[in-house]
């Protein structure tokens, strides 16, 4: 049986995934709130998905505010994919 992918196994950042896993993008604020995380851990969470190459992170500006919009890539949606079948082999589904 294969391992859970330590990435993914991560609380917050699961919950990252499935939230990115059924919407085109999700600004942080969005996140934020969803999750109900600290903005700190929030933006750790989030560089570390965007190093993996799970997701791509797009910052700008609304007016004077920043905006950070993220969207998962095909290379997320695969490692997730593949979390949820070794998960599914864990407990026999």
């Amino acid at each position: 049986m294969k391992d859970l992918n330590p990435l993914l196994h991560s609380q917050l950042r699961l919950a990252i995934m499935s939230i990115l896993m059924n919407v085109e993008e999700a600004d942080f604020v969005y996140l934020k709130d969803k999750t109900d995380s600290t903005a700190g851990n929030l933006s750790v969470q989030l560089d570390k998905l965007s190093s993996a190459g799970y997701i791509s992170l797009e910052k700008g500006f609304v007016g004077k505010k920043t905006r950070t919009v993220c969207r998962i890539t095909n290379d997320g949606k695969k490692a997730f994919e593949e979390y949820v079948e070794v998960l599914r082999e864990y407990i026999g589904i």
